[in-house]
């Protein structure tokens, strides 16, 4: 299947393993991306998840993945990624992963994230928008959280 990915990267000025740890602690999660709650398990295998709404029950959206490689401070990639809306699911069938690549700098570090697997085809075309929002966001939200 033909695909397509986001790339996003920018510096920040806290060392790798503030950066990493800020990955894979729920609260932080919770703090930078929005979220009502996270449960993650940093291992090979473990699971990265997060759910939005306040009701606990009955949640707005949720975000899930397999956590495929965990090398801290440098790799974060997670796998078999699954969403759930209330709105309904995606139009589409894809695989779609998501690796984070923390990187030192003389000033800190470097945060990638690589989100692949988005079907090359205009059902997809909304989604994948959101998407590349949505990164650009996120990093403002890891800004937002580092100072705050």
């Amino acid at each position: 299947m033909d695909t397509r990915k986001h790339i996003h990267e920018e510096e920040f000025s806290v060392s790798p393993e503030e950066m990493f740890e800020l990955l894979i602690k729920p609260s932080a999660i919770c703090g930078w991306w929005g979220a009502s709650r996270a449960i993650v398990l940093p291992e090979p295998n473990g699971i990265w998840c997060a759910a939005w709404g306040l009701d606990q029950d009955n949640p707005d959206y949720i975000s899930s993945s397999r956590i495929s490689v965990c090398e801290p401070p440098n790799r974060l990639f997670l796998a078999d990624t699954k969403y759930f809306s209330k709105d309904g699911k995606l139009p589409f069938e894809a695989t779609i992963t998501a690796e984070f690549i923390v990187t030192e700098t003389n000033t800190g570090c470097t945060l990638k994230v690589v989100q692949d697997g988005f079907p090359n085809d205009s059902v997809a075309d909304d989604f994948y928008n959101a998407c590349e929002t949505g990164w650009k966001n996120t990093f403002e939200g890891i800004r937002n959280y580092l100072s705050g």
